[in-house]
C-alpha cells in the first residue's frame, strides 16, 4: 500500500538505496557491528542503523532496504522506546524502511544444508514478526552476494511465502546470453517432484550485481563526486543527469517492461545517510524535471516489492527455470567452485553444530520447561541457534572469510555447545530419573575422554534424534583391556578393545592419552534414548594391545552385505562386491592432489578461498602406493591405509553395515616446495556414464549434472576441472542403466566426475596466494599447532542397483546429518525401567489403542518420546518449543518423485497420537518458515509459455491423518499438554 505511484506511459527506474552488511568477513560480527578494526574495513554498522533511520523520518518519500537481522536484532536491543516507535512506524505505515530477504544473515547457497537455511531464515524472520507484525514478513529473498544460486533454496523460499527472489552473482556467460534474450527475469521451478506454483519463485537477475551504475555512487566509502546543481565551475549537474538517463536506457534494453531496477548502495554503505539521500533526492528532482523537455524516464524511491508488484501487473510471459545456478564464473578461468571445500574442518563443525542443535531443541520441547532451568543449571538453544544461524552466512560456512573471523564463528559454535549441552543435560536428567552427573566427551574424534579412560564403572547414554530405530557404534577411549558392557534391559553386550591407531595417537600429540579404544554395538529407540553399562573387567594390567594379524595374502573386509577386496601389492581398494544382490563393480580409490594456480604473468587468475584453479588437469597422486595393516574382530574390520605422513585412511566394515565407512585423515598439507595443494579422493570404475553425474542440493533434491555442458546456455568451457566442479552437501553418486555407486558425505565438498566411469571429492585445501576477490589473505590454515589444519572425515561408499539405491541412500544421509549423541555418566546412571514406544510402522493412521504419555517418575534405561517409530522415509525435521505448552514441529518425506519403487509413495501420520512425551491438544499448518499459517499465504502468480498455473485450493487439516507427498515438508505449531 506504501508504494510510490508510478508513470505507465513512461520508463520507471526504482532506485532502491540499501546496505550490503555482511555478518562476518574481513571482520568478526562484533568488529563489524561496532567499527573496529577500520583500519582492515572501514564498516561499523550500528551507525549504519542510526544514520539511516534519522534519514528516513525527514522525508516520507525516501526508501531504504535492510536485509541481515542478526545485526538489526543487536541495534534493536540499545534502542530507547522512541526509536523503536519510529521504526515501527516507518516499517508499518510510512514504508520508508522495507525489510527484504529476513533471515539472521544471508545465507550460502552451496555449502548450507537446507535444514541450518531453514533454522536462520525461520528465526530472523520471527523475529521481524515479533516486532512489526506482517509488515514486517518480507515478500522478497534478496540472495545479492551469494557465489550461485541452489534450486532447493529456491524451494524453500517459495515454500516460505516469498513472492520473489533478487539475485546478484550468475555466471558471465549465463548473464550474457539472458541480455541478449531479454531473460534476466524469469520464473524458477525449484523442484520436480511438487506440483506448480508450489515452489516457483519470480527471480530476477540484478544489473550491477548489488552495485550502483558507474558515476552514480555517493557513498562516504566512494569516489565520485557528489550532485552540483549550483551555478559556478564545479556544476555537473546536467552531466550526471545525462549520464543516469543512459544507464537507464542502457539497463532498459535488457529488461522487459518499462520499470527497471538500480541498486543504489554497496557494502557497508549509508554510515553517513545523509550523503546518499541528498544526493538521490537531486538526482531525482533533476531527472524529473526533464521531463518538461521530453524525457521519458521517471525516477523514483522504490522498494524490490514496489518494483516486483509493477511487473506482475505486466502480465507478461516469463521464460521458466528448471536447473539451478551452479558453478557460478565471473570471467574465463575464473570459477568460484573452490569454496565449496575451502574450511573443511570448518565446514564439519557446522553440520555438526547444526545437528546438535536438534537434539538440543528436541530435549527442550520433550523434557518440557525445566529443562532450561535444572538439575545442572540454567541451559538454552538460543545460543546455539543464533551461532549455527550466524554460520550459515555466505563468507561463514562457505570458508571464505579471515582467518580470525573463521575462528570467531568456531567460538560461537563453542559457546552454543556449552549452553546446549547443559540444556540436554538437565533434560536427560528429567527424562531418565536420574541425578549423575553428564558427561560430554567432545574430542572423541582423536579418541580422548577423561571420564572413559579413568573410570572403571560408567554409563553410556545414546539419544537418537531420528524418528526411527537407531544402531550406533561406540568408541570409547579406554585403559583397560576388557570390559563388560549391558544393555538397558541388563543383558549382556558384545564388546572388543583395540588399539587406538598411529595416526590418532599423532593427532593427539604423541604419548599421551589411552592406548586403546573400547568398541560396541549401541541402539536407541525414536526420538529417545537407551543407558549402557560399562565396567571394567581387568585390573589396570599392563597394557596388551591385541595383535594385528600378520599378512593376508589378499587382504578384504567381509560382512553379510559386502566382500571389499585390495590389491595385495598397492594397498589400494580394488573392488567391492555386493554379497546379498550378487553382484560386483572394480572401485579403485585413492588421494590425489591437484597443484594450485599461483596467479603469475602469463596466467594471472590465482586459486584461492573462493576460486579453484588448478594449473594442470591431471592430478598427482599423494603416493603410488599405501602401506596397510588389517584389523579383524567379530566387531569390525578395518583396513588401514597409510599414504604419506600427511594422508592416510581407514576402511572399515562392521556386522549388519550395508555400506563401506571410510575414514580419512588429511594435513597438515606440505608447502614447504612452494605449492599451493587442492587435495582429492577420487573413486574410479569402468560405469559407462556418457559425462553425467548426480550432486544434491543443499542435501535434499537431486540434480543431474553433465561435463562441459549447461542446461540453459551453449557453454564455452575454459577450465575442464574447476568448471566441473559442483557443491555436494550431503551425495554424488555414479550410475549406468543397472549398477549405482553412491558416496555420502559428513559435511560439505566440492565433487565431481572428470572422466566417465570416476567420481571425486575435495576434501582439503591449502593454498599459497589470495585470488583476488578481496579476501587479502591466502587459504592457509595453520590449525592447532600453526604447522597446518589436519582435518578427519567420513565418506560412506554404497554399491546398489540403479533402483534400489536412493532406499539405501535417502535414510543414511540423514542418519549422518542428524547423528545420535553419547552422553556419559560416572557409576551406574539410570535404573532398568524401559518407557518406550510400540515400534509400529507403515501407514501410521490406523493405529489407535495408544498409551497414555507420561514422563518416568522413577529411573528409566531407555525413553522414547514416540509411541512408534516412523517409516526411514518419513523424518521429524524439526521439534522445537515455541513459548508456553507450544511447539513447533516439520514433517519431511524424504523421497523424491519416482526415484524409488516404495520409497516414492506418499506417507501418512496421525499426530495426535505419535508423541508419548506431551498430548497435543490443538494443531495449526503453518508455511515452512513457522511464522505464518498456511491459509494466509497468498503469493503473486506467473504467466509462462506452459500457462499460469494455479495453486491448489487448501484441504481441511485432519491432524489424525496427516499425508506428505514425496519432498513434502509440512510445518505445524502444536498446542501441547505436559503431564
Amino acid at each position: 500500500q506504501s508504494c510510490p505511484p508510478t508513470r505507465p506511459d513512461m520508463l520507471n527506474v526504482h532506485l532502491v538505496p540499501h546496505s550490503h552488511d555482511d555478518v562476518g568477513w574481513l571482520k568478526t560480527v562484533d568488529q563489524y557491528y561496532y567499527g573496529v578494526r577500520n583500519r582492515d574495513q572501514h564498516a561499523g554498522v550500528q551507525y549504519i542503523l542510526d544514520s539511516v533511520v534519522a534519514q528516513l523520518a525527514t522525508d516520507p518519500s525516501r526508501r531504504f532496504v535492510y536485509a541481515e537481522v542478526a545485526f538489526l536484532a543487536r541495534w534493536w536491543q540499545q534502542q530507547d522506546q522512541a526509536t523503536r516507535r519510529l521504526v515501527r512506524e516507518l516499517v508499518q505505515e510510512a514504508g520508508g524502511l522495507g525489510l527484504v530477504g529476513g533471515g539472521w544473515c544471508m545465507n550460502d547457497e552451496a555449502a548450507a544444508h537446507y535444514g541450518g537455511a531453514l533454522e536462520q531464515l525461520a528465526l530472523g524472520r520471527r523475529f521481524l514478526r515479533r516486532l512489526f507484525g506482517a509488515c514486517g514478513t518480507p515478500r522478497v529473498a534478496w540472495q545479492i552476494d551469494p557465489f550461485g544460486h541452489a534450486r532447493e533454496l529456491a524451494a524453500t523460499f517459495a515454500q516460505m511465502g516469498y513472492d520473489g527472489l533478487f539475485v546478484g552473482r550468475v555466471d558471465h556467460q549465463d548473464k550474457w546470453a539472458r541480455l541478449q534474450r531479454r531473460e534476466l527475469e524469469l520464473l524458477w521451478r525449484g523442484s520436480t517432484s511438487l506440483a506448480p506454483p508450489r515452489t516457483d519463485i519470480f527471480t530476477g537477475i540484478l544489473p550491477n550485481t548489488y552495485n550502483p551504475p558507474a558515476g552514480l555512487c555517493w557513498d562516504q566509502l566512494c569516489t565520485d563526486p557528489p550532485v552540483v546543481d549550483g551555478d559556478g565551475p564545479e556544476r555537473n549537474v546536467d552531466s550526471v543527469v545525462t549520464s543516469f538517463l543512459e544507464a537507464a536506457a542502457t539497463q532498459a534494453q535488457q529488461y522487459r517492461t518499462n520499470h527497471i531496477l538500480m541498486t543504489m548502495g554497496s557494502d557497508f554503505h549509508y554510515e553517513n545517510a545523509h550523503l546518499w539521500f541528498k544526493n538521490l533526492d537531486k538526482l531525482i528532482a533533476h531527472a524529473n524535471a526533464r521531463q518538461a523537455n521530453g524525457s521519458r524516464v521517471h525516477a523514483l524511491y522504490s522498494t524490490p516489492s514496489c518494483y516486483l508488484r509493477e511487473l506482475h501487473r505486466a502480465n507478461l510471459t516469463w521464460p521458466l527455470k528448471t536447473d539451478d545456478f551452479f558453478p557460478y564464473s565471473d570471467g574465463p578461468h575464473q570459477f568460484w567452485t573452490g569454496f565449496f571445500s575451502s574450511r573443511p574442518a570448518f565446514k564439519g563443525y557446522e553440520r555438526l553444530s547444526s545437528g546438535f542443535l536438534q537434539i538440543c531443541s528436541q530435549l527442550e520441547a520433550l523434557a518440557g520447561p525445566s529443562a532450561r532451568v535444572g538439575p545442572y543449571g540454567p541451559g538454552d538453544s538460543s545460543v546455539l541457534r543464533e551461532a549455527v544461524a550466524v554460520a550459515q552466512h555466505h563468507d561463514a560456512v562457505a570458508g571464505t572469510e579471515r582467518q580470525h573471523v573463521a575462528d570467531d564463528y568456531a567460538r560461537q559454535l563453542a559457546k552454543g555447545w556449552d549452553s546446549c549441552q547443559v540444556l540436554v543435560a538437565n533434560a536427560l536428567s528429567l527424562l531418565g530419573g536420574t541425578k549423575e552427573p553428564l558427561v560430554f566427551c567432545n574430542a572423541l574424534n582423536i579418541s580422548v575422554c577423561p571420564l572413559s579412560e579413568t573410570t572403571p564403572h560408567f554409563t553410556v547414554i545414546l539419544y537418537n534424534p531420528l524418528a526411527w530405530d537407531m544402531t550406533w557404534p561406540v568408541r570409547l577411549p579406554v585403559r583397560a583391556t576388557s570390559y563388560a558392557v549391558t544393555d538397558p534391559q541388563g543383558q549382556p553386550v558384545a564388546s572388543q578393545v583395540v588399539p587406538v591407531s598411529g595416526v590418532t595417537r599423532q593427532l593427539r600429540g604423541g604419548a599421551g592419552g589411552a592406548p586403546g579404544e573400547l568398541l560396541f554395538q549401541a541402539w536407541a529407540p525414536p526420538l529417545g534414548f537407551s543407558t549402557f553399562q560399562v565396567k571394567q573387567l581387568s585390573p589396570g594390567a599392563p597394557w596388551d594391545p591385541p595383535r594385528w594379524p600378520s599378512g593376508d595374502p589378499e587382504p578384504q573386509l567381509e560382512n553379510e552385505h559386502l566382500r571389499v577386496r585390495f590389491d595385495p601389492v598397492t594397498g589400494h581398494l580394488l573392488e567391492i562386491q555386493n554379497l546379498a544382490k550378487g553382484f560386483s563393480l572394480p572401485v579403485f580409490q585413492s588421494f590425489y592432489w591437484y597443484n594450485a594456480s599461483a596467479g603469475d604473468g602469463l596466467s594471472p587468475q590465482a586459486s584461492g578461498a573462493y576460486i579453484f584453479r588448478p594449473n594442470a588437469s591431471v592430478p598427482i597422486p599423494v603416493a603410488k602406493r599405501a602401506a596397510t595393516r588389517l584389523l579383524k574382530t567379530a566387531l569390525v574390520q578395518e583396513l588401514h591405509q597409510n599414504f604419506s605422513a600427511w594422508c592416510s585412511q581407514v576402511l572399515r566394515l562392521r556386522p549388519g553395515q550395508p555400506y563401506l565407512e571410510l575414514e580419512w585423515t588429511v594435513g597438515p598439507i606440505p608447502v614447504a616446495d612452494g605449492l599451493g595443494k587442492e587435495v582429492i579422493s577420487r573413486f574410479e570404475t569402468p560405469l559407462r556414464t556418457a559425462g553425467r553425474f548426480y550432486t544434491d542440493s543443499n542435501g535434499r533434491q537431486v540434480l543431474e549434472r553433465r561435463r562441459d555442458y549447461r542446461p540453459t546456455w551453449n557453454l564455452s568451457q575454459s577450465e575442464p576441472v574447476a568448471g566441473n566442479y559442483y557443491p555436494v552437501n550431503t551425495r554424488i553418486f555414479i550410475k549406468d542403466e543397472k549398477v549405482q555407486l553412491t558416496v555420502l558425505t559428513d559435511r560439505s565438498q566440492g565433487g565431481s566426475s572428470i572422466m566417465d566411469g570416476s567420481l571425486e571429492l575435495m576434501v582439503h585445501r591449502r593454498l599459497l596466494n589470495d585470488d583476488n576477490r578481496g579476501l587479502g589473505e591466502p587459504l592457509d590454515e595453520p590449525g592447532a599447532d600453526g604447522r597446518g589444519l589436519v582435518v578427519r572425515g567420513q565418506h560412506l561408499v554404497l554399491l546398489d542397483t540403479a533402483a534400489a539405491a536412493a532406499d539405501q541412500h535417502r535414510p543414511r544421509a540423514q542418519e549422518m546429518v542428524t547423528s545420535p549423541s553419547v552422553v556419559l555418566a560416572p557409576g551406574p546412571g539410570p535404573h532398568l525401567r524401559q518407557v518406550s514406544g510400540e515400534g509400529l510402522q507403515g501407514d501410521l493412521c490406523q493405529v489407535s489403542g495408544a498409551r497414555s504419555p507420561g514422563s518416568p517418575a522413577r529411573p528409566s534405561a531407555q525413553f522414547s518420546a514416540l509411541r512408534r517409530a516412523l517409516p526411514p522415509g518419513l523424518h521429524l525435521l524439526t521439534v522445537e518449543p515455541r513459548g508456553p505448552g507450544a511447539v513447533l514441529l516439520r514433517l519431511e518425506h524424504l523421497f523424491e518423485r519416482g526415484e524409488s519403487h516404495n520409497g516414492s509413495r506418499p506417507l501418512s501420520v496421525d499426530l495426535t497420537t505419535l508423541f508419548s512425551a506431551f498430548t497435543i491438544t490443538s494443531v495449526q499448518e503453518m508455511a515452512l518458515g513457522g511464522d505464518i499459517p498456511l491459509h494466509s499465504v497468498s503469493r503473486l502468480l506467473w504467466n509462462t509459455d506452459t500457462g499460469t498455473p494455479k495453486p491448489r485450493p487448501l484441504a481441511q487439516l485432519d491432524p489424525q491423518c496427516v499425508r506428505l507427498e514425496p519432498m513434502e515438508i509440512r510445518t505445524f505449531l502444536a498446542s501441547v499438554r505436559y503431564e
